[in-house]
């Protein structure tokens, strides 16, 4: 009895010691890809075609497109990548992607060009507008003809990270009225113009957040890698300190406004309060840019510049700005692609200095493959989100089409070239003047003249016949040895160039 008893025990022993390494040992992960992959997405042509995700340590994956089959296995952490030959424009096809587990098989998937749009409020301004704030001309019109087939969506969620992620929330859509709706209004647009001139299927990737700093979309690498960005720290370290009582502040406007409701008053001005995790240095580049940089794309369309404009912070811009620019193509392995930007428009700011800052966006285009789209003449002085986005979308495709696509079209605005002193006069002379210039409207406005004290006072310009230059002279400044344009937080700056491309801001110091 004993005996039996043993070999019972001695079975049961042998059976649990056989099962425990079966349950100790993990499912199998299913393969993963990001939600940069998703249904109804594009794939950039002409270009190799960038395909990672995640897995199992050391899992061999296979992945088909089109027809190309690629295979690679993940490394000790389950990372895996590889790269696709390029493809032409096209589709629909279907990416399949096998490991260990169930497949995964994304549908709907286009061939073209994808375009990342990125910066402020005025490039995440939705065709839908900001109700109650600012509204898109001819915005239920626009939004009803917004079936478009050939434009796919993808918004990115607003994030904020102390580190660079690998991963965004939000999928691929196909562009409608109902999608559309939700959409930056300027990428859209831009987007609408290519694909018609273009007939390629156009990806828009809409990765803004209004209210933000540039230095808030730069890598802390791109910061800390020259000294002379620093004082763009000094400037958060301010603002932060600033914020001390900002929860008290709020409370008390929200008193100032109620009392008003209570008496039928118009509410209280009250300065802006932005939101403070999205200012931080790094933090939107770490949790909206990042996690964009593997996937392949044609190019960049930016707009912002507005919350850098305060007198300490816009000298900074051109060498912020620059380098943002340097290092997300730097990020994303791809070379010089194009990189195309709205200078800001007019807007009445007393307090900032949108002349200063436009200036330095205009100074940016030193910067290899870049092109500047001009919006004063398409601003308002009473709201800092004008609704004319078609205009601004039409300028920037041009820029595309020249840059991007080798179109022989006028993309830019006449811009300052140098300036001559001629007695009591100044001669200005400008590139990208085409056919001539002239005035919009009447007599030729938004010049100003100083002398050696930088003293400015308004000036009277006319366009010199034969030439591509604006002749500048001003009873107030006999001895003239600076000429600026378009200064003005609103100006009536309107001289354009025979494609009807309106003159940036500038000064000549």
């Amino acid at each position: 009895m004993t005996s039996l008893k043993n070999r019972l025990i001695a079975g049961l022993l042998t059976t649990v010691g056989l099962a425990l390494p079966l349950a100790a040992t993990p499912l199998l992960a299913e393969v993963r890809l990001p939600h940069s992959f998703s249904n109804h997405g594009v794939l950039q042509r002409e270009a190799p075609i960038h395909i990672w995700g995640w897995s199992d340590p050391k899992e061999p994956v296979t992945v088909e497109f089109h027809a190309q089959t690629k295979k690679v296995v993940a490394n000790e952490f389950g990372e895996w990548g590889l790269w696709l030959s390029p493809e032409q424009a096209g589709g629909p096809y279907t990416l399949t992607v096998r490991g260990n587990g169930a497949p995964i098989w994304v549908t709907d998937l286009l061939v073209g060009d994808v375009w990342v749009a990125s910066g402020q409020s005025n490039m995440e301004f939705p065709l839908l507008g900001f109700p109650g704030n600012a509204v898109l001309k001819d915005g239920e019109k626009e939004i009803a003809a917004a079936t478009q087939p050939q434009i796919r969506l993808l918004r990115v969620e607003k994030k904020t990270s102390n580190y660079p992620v690998n991963e965004i929330t939000g999928s691929w859509t196909e562009c409608t009225p109902e999608t559309a709706a939700k959409f930056s209004a300027v990428a859209y647009f831009f987007g609408r113009e290519i694909q018609k001139k273009e007939h390629v299927p156009i990806g828009l990737i809409d990765s803004t957040w209004g209210g933000t700093p540039v230095e808030a979309w730069m890598s802390l690498d791109a910061l800390s890698a020259d000294a002379s960005l620093m004082p763009a720290y000094a400037t958060w370290a301010k603002f932060a300190d600033d914020q001390t009582r900002l929860t008290a502040v709020r409370e008390k406007e929200s008193q100032e406004n109620a009392a008003a409701d209570a008496a039928h008053q118009p509410r209280p001005a009250h300065p802006w309060h932005p939101n403070i995790e999205s200012w931080q240095p790094g933090e939107l580049y770490n949790g909206m840019i990042a996690p964009l940089t593997p996937y392949t794309i044609k190019g960049v369309i930016w707009y912002q510049g507005e919350t850098n404009s305060s007198p300490e912070r816009a000298p900074l811009y051109e060498k912020l700005f620059s380098s943002m620019i340097t290092s997300w193509r730097s990020e994303w392995k791809q070379g010089q692609f194009p990189f195309l930007y709205v200078q800001i428009s007019s807007f009445n700011s007393p307090a900032e200095n949108w002349g200063l800052l436009r200036d330095q966006q205009r100074r940016t285009l030193t910067v290899a493959n870049t092109a500047m789209a001009v919006s004063l003449d398409v601003g308002q002085a009473d709201n800092v989100h004008p609704p004319d986005k078609q205009t601004v979308g039409a300028r920037l495709a041009l820029a595309g089409l020249a840059l991007g696509y080798g179109r022989a079209v006028e993309y830019s605005g006449p811009l300052f070239r140098e300036a001559t002193k001629d007695g009591p006069s100044m001669e200005v002379y400008f590139d990208h003047a085409g056919d001539g210039l002239h005035a919009k409207g009447g007599a030729l406005l938004g010049f100003e003249l100083a002398g050696k004290d930088k003293r400015y006072f308004p000036a009277t310009a006319k366009v010199e016949e034969g030439k591509h230059a604006v002749v500048v002279t001003s009873d107030q400044v006999a001895d003239p040895q600076y000429v600026r344009y378009g200064w003005q937080s609103v100006t009536d700056g309107n001289l354009y160039n025979a494609a009807d491309l309106p003159t940036s801001t500038f000064t000549s110091e």
